[in-house]
């Protein structure tokens, strides 16, 4: 791809139209989850990085074409970055798998989702009109409401999902008419990377797309309190979004954040009625748990099963998680990955153990693997585990792990199963299992959470908008919402007869 000579010297920070080193020299080496080994070295950008870039962007905003673009030639663009994210669909997807763990198949899947966004959100903007027009009950009057871009976004995204994230924010904000300052995570910076350098090959003008590679304490706390930036958009953990929210408030700024979730996956036992009704709730109940080592924001992570099929159901999960193969990504025939990092697995390791040493009982995993060919000692890998009569009080259950850990809890009435599913700070995404239709729209009315599946888990649509309830965040992402979050309203009133007013003598 264009820019591999220049990541490969570390020239990772593009800011108006430039690719370059840190200010200060500093450099990080990312490093391939499966072994631990690096595979590249990207700049340790800090706030004069972040000053510049926002510079950038800010003249890029006032005084380039972008914002006064057509939308239609700015849907035009969005729908050849598209096309590009299909060309270097097998590249980027091995990328995305060595950056972050996750299976190439995974990866690929990935850069569909993102080509998806990018298709979206162009044809959402072109297919607008100039404005909502308000009747002011006269003819002489012309009122209307329009739409314009916020103007500098600050784009801080999370390291699971680094390029599908990213392209929930940057898509949006581009066809809205907005430049922007990405800071994609440190852990996993290279298929955003690979991004910005598909926008310039779009065509799109030099200072509109930058991004810093560096530390979110560093670069992203500048990023989110600059007073030359307008809009903060965050994705990641409540500790950080808090800091960031409280960065933002300063200037007044425009956020949005995606943040945690601990996310129910409820069983009826009606679902289960059937041996297709069974198998399916409990391959779906594995998915929602361990796709990507758990790694995901709206992860399954507590299975709220009904105890009358609660014995069955756990043993026949348990005993399908210990035959998951677990491996490096780009080997075939792996189902899952490693976490992302060393830390991420101590973090696993340290709730496991709490979870055992308060009562619960463990059903699978709950250790390293033993090596293998597929799965290097040094890589970061952690047994698909699941953990049986757990309850609220236990930490594991209140606190998101971000690991392949599923807790087991269970329900003998639909109260007390919504009662269990909405006893959390949480409200990022949960789902109902049943074969009543009366009983999923209930229990789905009542669930406090921004995505609801009913007899499914993890499925989303670009026009339907992501949003959580609770710590999860506020704003919304993804479809018409998610475009309205980076931007403003105006309201043009236009009198077309003008007379004197007259309030004043004289």
């Amino acid at each position: 791809m264009a820019g591999q000579q220049a990541r490969q010297a570390a020239q990772t920070i593009h800011v108006a139209g430039e690719w370059r080193t840190a200010l200060s020299g500093a450099v990080r080496e990312v490093l391939d989850p499966a072994d631990a080994t690096p595979f590249a070295l990207v700049a340790e950008g800090d706030e004069r990085d972040a000053d510049a870039a926002v510079e950038a962007a800010r003249r890029a905003f006032d005084d380039g074409p972008w914002p006064r673009t057509p939308v239609t030639e700015r849907a035009a663009l969005l729908h050849r970055v598209a096309d590009l994210l299909v060309r270097d669909r097998e590249e980027l997807g091995l990328l995305e798998s060595r950056d972050a763990g996750k299976t190439v198949a995974e990866g690929r899947i990935d850069i569909d989702c993102v080509a998806d966004a990018f298709r979206y959100f162009a044809d959402l903007v072109a297919a607008e009109g100039a404005g909502r027009v308000v009747d002011a009950g006269s003819p002489d009057i012309h009122s209307v409401v329009v739409h314009e871009p916020v103007g500098v976004c600050t784009l801080i995204t999370p390291w699971n999902y680094p390029l599908l994230q990213a392209s929930w924010k940057i898509a949006p904000a581009l066809a809205a008419g907005n430049t922007f300052v990405v800071k994609p995570s440190e852990i996993t910076p290279m298929t955003t990377i690979a991004l910005i350098e598909l926008l310039a090959e779009a065509g799109l003008p030099d200072g509109v797309a930058n991004i810093v590679t560096g530390p979110g304490h560093s670069v992203g706390a500048r990023l989110a309190e600059h007073p030359g930036v307008d809009l903060v958009s965050f994705t990641g953990g409540l500790v950080s979004g808090t800091k960031v929210a409280q960065a933002a408030a300063a200037g007044v700024k425009k956020i949005a954040l995606e943040l945690g979730g601990k996310n129910p996956n409820v069983v009826f036992a009606d679902a289960c009625a059937t041996e297709e009704g069974f198998d399916t709730a409990v391959d779906q109940a594995l998915n929602a748990a361990f796709i990507h080592s758990g790694q995901v924001c709206s992860a399954g992570a507590r299975l709220i099963v009904e105890e009358s099929v609660r014995d069955r159901f756990v043993a026949e999960l348990a005993r399908r998680a210990e035959r998951i193969r677990l491996g490096r990504g780009t080997e075939k025939g792996v189902e899952c990955g490693p976490l992302v990092s060393e830390q991420q697995r101590a973090k696993t390791e340290a709730y496991v153990a709490s979870a055992l040493a308060e009562g619960a009982v463990l059903r699978c995993g709950g250790k390293r693997p033993e090596p293998s060919e597929i799965r290097p000692a040094t890589g970061y890998f952690y047994e698909p585990t699941v953990l049986d009569h757990c309850h609220r009080e236990m930490k594991v259950v209140r606190e998101e792990v971000f690991g392949p850990v599923l807790t087991v809890e269970t329900f003998r009435t639909e109260e007390e199963a919504v009662a269990l599913a909405n006893d959390t700070e949480y409200g990022l995404a949960g789902a109902v299992w049943t074969a009543d239709a009366g009983c999923a729209r209930r229990v789905a009315g009542r669930l406090r959470h921004g995505t609801v599946w009913i007899n499914d888990f993890h499925p989303y649509l670009p026009q339907a908008e992501w949003g959580g309830f609770g710590k999860s965040g506020i704003g919304r992402e993804l479809g018409p919402a998610g475009l309205a979050e980076y931007r403003e309203t105006k309201h043009v009133y236009q009198n077309l007869a003008p007379e004197p007013v007259r309030w004043f003598a004289g």
